[in-house]
């Protein structure tokens, strides 16, 4: 027994006995037989209820170094309640003790390991606690250790689930500087107590993300599939591909492929014929992995089709990490409830609102708008994180990056002193009212990214790299959403040709979109404006969350599973920090 315990039960023992001996003194003797004193103490059924204190927590915490992360919230969330116990009631556990620990039994339906969370034999405890007599003291001794424990294990579980079992912000491998999720667990342990009201279902133990949740359907259903053998690989026997019109025992097994849960028996010749069906399935499956409808099964479409299903789950568990990472709330209450969404290897922008526009209000946004983008290439990776659409710029400059300068421009200029001419671009010096530099005053063959004092600049007009326009909102890497002259380059299945910056297929609905509150920018002033060829700074009326995100998986609205190559090697990176 602590001291703490035997201090705690000495003091209500002698605060009876003063009380009963005050009560004695003023007592008659006419016969009454109420005695007061230490001995009610031990008449009473049960033993007052327990609390605890900051010593006991860190008594606890130091003999169980697997909670030592969940110190800081076991503090916070014991001190806000005095130290009063959780998990009981009336000296009885409540009703949320055998949720939470089914929880935990299921977590692997979340893609966690429900080992990582089995750390307290909870069972033996119990027992151990209702085999003691409802006088005995050292029910409260124990009483501690359960709600202690009970409450360490939902932090180290709660942190995972919600937070993400990866920390995006101090990996420096998982690329991910998205607004970090900062979820107040100890707040979220109250709602579960029913001690506080929340809008999010932290009640349930659910997931706040709709976009999570379907993924995690899907994982189900992928593992009852892989149960049953899973999908088989395909093999075209000699042949360089399969199209509509082939007919050959391979078209059975494409069959099968592509309808897993469906019985083909690839001996049996009704389904051999690659007909007019089969061929829309193809293409189905390739607009859900991103590649050419074309119907054709080959090259790359054979080799996606022959991803094992291990490696299709293993995707959907690490992009639900991902989602773990996004914040709760996703447009903070300050700004317009809307938000551009950028994903980054599906080559797409997405704009989501609020049709009430109620910063109160926990609802799953509404898709508004959507277009095709150009991301970085891989040597210019498009950097994923989030920030805030401040301005709009109509007739651009574009300032080129020095490093640009150094690889690409400085080699041109070397062979041609002209050639800057010929792409309508200046070179003027770094200041407020920025002055003209001859290209001739320049010792080119020095030239380097960390040398070069002045600023490569091309003048709006036709020729422009970032179109009619751009789309600001402030940020360390210097990215942006733009226009571009390049417009074939949307008609390609894959779509990372930029520098870094995101170039957009509708740029003119996109500056409506974000302009609609300001009247006097309609489509007409927009245009003549860019025909003006003078840059023109619109300061937006309130700020847009915008994020560029990465992912590799997702369901959509429909219930379609999609999957996506990983362009950048992030899902290498973090597959090794989840599942190692």
């Amino acid at each position: 027994m602590s001291p703490y315990t035997i201090r705690h039960i000495m003091l209500a023992a002698l605060t009876l006995l003063l009380f009963g001996l005050m009560a004695g003194c003023n007592q008659k003797d006419s016969g009454d037989k109420k005695s007061g004193g230490i001995a009610d103490l031990f008449k009473k059924d049960k033993l007052p209820q327990a609390t605890t204190d900051s010593l006991f927590v860190k008594s606890y915490l130091a003999k169980r170094p697997e909670f030592k992360e969940q110190e800081e919230l076991m503090y916070q969330f014991y001190g806000e309640r005095n130290y009063k116990l959780a998990w009981f009631k009336e000296n009885e556990l409540v009703p949320q003790v055998d949720k939470f620990l089914g929880v935990i039994d299921s977590s692997y339906a979340e893609g966690l390991d429900p080992k990582r969370y089995k750390l307290v034999n909870f069972n033996e405890l119990f027992k151990k606690y209702e085999a003691l007599d409802a006088k005995d003291s050292t029910r409260l001794q124990l009483q501690q250790e359960i709600d202690v424990a009970l409450t360490a294990s939902y932090f180290n579980y709660a942190s995972d689930f919600y937070r993400g079992r990866v920390d995006p912000t101090s990996d420096n491998s998982v690329n991910w500087e998205v607004k970090k999720n900062k979820i107040k667990l100890h707040k979220a342990l109250q709602t579960i107590l029913e001690e506080r009201e929340s809008t999010y279902p932290y009640y349930e133990f659910e997931a706040l993300h709709a976009g999570y949740i379907r993924l995690r359907d899907v994982l189900q259903e992928y593992r009852a599939l892989q149960q049953k053998g899973g999908w088989p690989k395909v093999e075209l026997g000699g042949k360089k591909s399969l199209q509509k019109g082939d007919s050959a025992q391979a078209v059975a097994v494409l069959r099968k492929r592509l309808n897993p849960n469906q019985t083909i028996d690839p001996k049996d010749k009704r389904y051999w014929h690659f007909d007019e069906k089969l061929e829309a399935q193809v293409k189905k499956f390739q607009q859900l992995h991103g590649l050419k409808e074309d119907g054709v099964v080959g090259g790359g479409t054979l080799a996606t089709m022959n991803v094992p299903i291990e490696d299709r789950i293993e995707q959907i568990m690490i992009n639900m990490e991902r989602w773990r990472w996004i914040p709760k709330r996703m447009v903070p209450k300050s700004l317009d409830q809307k938000y551009i969404w950028v994903n980054i290897p599906e080559y797409k922008l997405y704009i989501y609102e609020d049709p009430d526009n109620d910063p109160e209000a926990e609802r799953d946004y509404k898709e508004v708008m959507s277009m095709r983008v150009v991301v970085g290439k891989t040597m210019n990776a498009t950097p994923i994180f989030s920030e805030k659409m401040e301005y709009v710029v109509l007739a651009p400059y574009w300032n080129v990056p020095n490093s640009i300068v150094e690889r690409e421009i400085k080699p041109k200029m070397l062979n041609n002193p002209d050639w800057l001419e010929t792409q309508n671009m200046e070179i003027v010096t770094k200041e407020r009212n920025p002055k003209p530099v001859s290209a001739y005053d320049i010792d080119w063959e020095s030239v380097t990214e960390k040398n070069f004092q002045y600023m490569v600049r091309q003048k709006p007009g036709p020729k422009n790299s970032l179109g009619s326009m751009k789309f600001l909102f402030p940020n360390e890497h210097a990215i942006y959403l733009h226009d571009t002259p390049a417009n074939a380059l949307f008609s390609q299945t894959e779509r990372n040709f930029s520098h870094g910056c995101v170039r957009l297929e509708k740029p003119m609905e996109l500056a409506k979109y974000v302009l609609r509150d300001m009247p006097e920018w309609d489509e007409q002033s927009i245009e003549d404006t860019i025909n003006g060829g003078e840059e023109k700074w619109i300061t937006l009326p309130k700020k847009i969350q915008v994020y560029l995100v990465y992912f590799t998986s997702w369901v959509d609205a429909e219930g379609n599973v999609h999957f996506r190559e990983d362009l950048y090697g992030h899902d290498k990176a973090l597959k090794k920090e989840y599942f190692g």
